[in-house]
């Protein structure tokens, strides 16, 4: 059994499903005791137990990132039950989508505050373990091709996800002299729940079938037509966590089949 990431402690938000369940299944089998910090408690535990019966180490914290409190308390938590925090993938996120000239703006603020909000809390409450331990850490967060390029419908979600490469690399040079790596991975659209509510909302908000939406739109600017899948973005995020050294702090990388390439 391969341990990239043995004796390692991790926090993943967002973790009961999706891409998050899945970076935390790749965390676990590559050695590391996994925290699954959801706003679901049950299906949080759910996906904790699933790990614990694979043998592997892990637990369940309730965490709505936009509350301090509670990103404090689940933090805490953690470094209670293991004595630190060596990585913590800020992968918590929501769509909502609509023309800006109609955008709600409690809508926006609620956006901006689970993806920006969220990784700004997150870090804010791990990195004081990473910076005392002398292990230093990785943070990841969980960004977007639309940290790089826009969509029509999405304005807050392109704003956060923009905002997420500013703080990833602002983390990079403070978090540089205690070991702290900070970095962004960028996936393209993967067939997750999120995404699946967005087909339909997109078909009806252009006036499109969702056949085309999927065709015409999500994949319209990949190679070959394909969904990113969440075992691709899981090994950019262990790639991210297992790096030995500073030299790729700071850097974003998309995964996307070709979809916007650098």
């Amino acid at each position: 059994m391969s341990s990239k990431l043995s004796n390692k402690i991790a926090i993943v938000t967002g973790a009961a499903s999706g891409i998050g369940k899945e970076i935390a299944v790749t965390y676990a089998r590559e050695g590391a005791r996994v925290a699954i910090a959801d706003m679901n408690m049950a299906a949080a535990q759910a996906a904790a137990d699933e790990l614990k019966a694979g043998g592997a180490s892990a637990m369940a914290v309730a965490a709505d990132v936009t509350d301090e409190n509670q990103v404090n308390a689940a933090v805490a938590a953690v470094v209670q039950a293991w004595g630190g925090v060596d990585i913590l993938v800020s992968n918590a996120g929501i769509q909502i989508v609509h023309p800006l000239e109609e955008f709600p703006f409690a809508e926006w603020k609620k956006m901006l505050a689970i993806h920006l909000d969220g990784a700004f809390l997150t870090t804010k409450a791990c990195l004081p373990h990473m910076y005392a331990s002398g292990r230093g850490g990785s943070i990841i967060y969980m960004g977007s091709v639309h940290s790089k390029e826009a969509s029509v419908l999405k304005a807050p979600y392109v704003t956060a996800k923009h905002g997420l490469i500013g703080l990833a690399k602002t983390i990079a040079k403070e978090g540089a002299k205690h070991g702290v790596r900070a970095n962004v991975i960028c996936p393209g659209f993967v067939r997750t729940p999120l995404v699946d509510k967005q087909i339909p909302e997109q078909a009806k908000a252009l006036g499109m079938s969702e056949d085309d939406v999927i065709k015409k739109v999500m994949l319209k600017e990949t190679v070959d037509g394909e969904f990113t899948t969440v075992a691709d973005v899981a090994e950019v995020a262990l790639l991210f966590a297992s790096f030995p050294s500073n030299a790729l702090t700071g850097q974003s990388l998309v995964v996307s089949h070709g979809w916007f390439m650098q």
